[in-house]
């Protein structure tokens, strides 16, 4: 046969050659779509949302993996509240420490330097900033010395104690106000309400040493005391009672002034004129978003940390995991300390 006669030849039957393939692969097709559901089912699931001549399969995560991310997600879960409780029961109080330190050495400078707070604004003329130290406070029955800073929102109480901002200053004629938490970040005034009418208590401000003994314990619904003249000055703290963290009655140590009172410069808060968030179980609205935010954080953690699991593996991916989720849920307890009542 000659070249031209095969090509010829291969032409020709060139149509009926496509046409048994073309019925071999509808024969095909047919098979697959009558194929028992268990095949399809290995195959992958089908996706009814395309046309019929183009569904494909569509993987689906085997039951042995969600089991295993939902184990990792309650891991995560456990790491994360085990960082929340090292933060109340250790790291605030270690956190409030240092803050005192550092506000102590503020404060006596301010002492040496003549420019110690008498007043509610400072030496510029504008209010004191939420956070100024402004007085020393030592109860030689509990064995606590403090630095009172200005303020008392649940932020400002992270320092140490806070003074009321529209009351006098310790030592001063009238009654000066100092709130301080129960129980987190070092709970300063979590035994106050053991103190007993005779006890001594000392500050000291701008003007000097004042020295107060107490007088009353009182609670919700006690009788406030009169103040004995216009020239007398009184301490009160404040702080809640109950069981720690929880929605408690406010407790409140008075304490009367012994000898003469400084004289109180001319307010500029008066009283009444401060938000809720610094009255007694108040909360601070500002600390929401930044929780909110945190707690995105850690969903994103959460899914970095599935998918390092895929890639790295366990270990590798738990000794760089751990101290981050620690660390996540550290910072989310602080703001959950700040969102709850400033006296727990």
């Amino acid at each position: 046969m000659t070249l031209s006669e095969h090509a010829t030849s291969d032409w020709s039957t060139a149509p009926a050659k496509a046409g048994a393939v073309l019925r071999r692969s509808r024969g095909s097709v047919r098979s697959l779509l009558r194929a028992p559901r268990r095949t399809l089912d290995r195959l992958g699931a089908v996706d009814t949302s395309a046309p019929s001549d183009l569904r494909r399969a569509v993987p689906l995560p085997s039951e042995t993996t969600m089991l295993r991310a939902s184990g990792w997600a309650m891991l995560l879960f456990v790491v994360l509240l085990a960082g929340f409780a090292a933060h109340l029961t250790l790291v605030s109080h270690l956190a409030e420490g240092r803050s005192q330190r550092i506000l102590f050495d503020r404060f006596r400078a301010d002492l040496a330097g003549g420019t110690a707070p008498v007043g509610q604004v400072g030496v510029d003329g504008a209010l004191l900033a939420t956070g100024t130290p402004v007085a020393l406070i030592r109860i030689p029955a509990l064995g606590l010395s403090q630095t009172v800073v200005e303020g008392t929102s649940s932020r400002a109480l992270l320092e140490g104690p806070g003074h009321r901002r529209d009351t006098p200053l310790p030592g001063q004629t009238g009654v000066s106000v100092v709130y301080g938490r129960q129980a987190a970040y070092g709970g300063p005034f979590r035994s106050i309400a053991g103190l007993r009418p005779g006890d001594r208590i000392t500050t000291t401000t701008g003007q000097g040493t004042a020295t107060y003994t107490v007088s009353a314990v009182r609670r919700a619904g006690d009788r406030v005391p009169a103040l004995g003249s216009a020239e007398a000055g009184r301490l009160t703290l404040v702080t809640s009672a109950g069981s720690i963290f929880s929605a408690g009655d406010v407790v409140r140590v008075d304490a009367d002034l012994v000898g003469t009172a400084q004289p109180t410069p001319q307010p500029v808060l008066r009283l009444g004129s401060l938000s809720a968030a610094e009255d007694p179980l108040g909360t601070d609205p500002s600390g929401w978003l930044p929780l909110f935010l945190l707690l995105e954080l850690a969903v994103v953690v959460g899914v970095g940390l599935v998918w390092s699991l895929r890639r790295w593996g366990r270990w590798h991916t738990w000794i760089v995991a751990v101290p981050v989720v620690l660390a996540l849920g550290s910072a989310i307890a602080k703001q959950v300390v700040v969102v709850l009542p400033n006296l727990y």
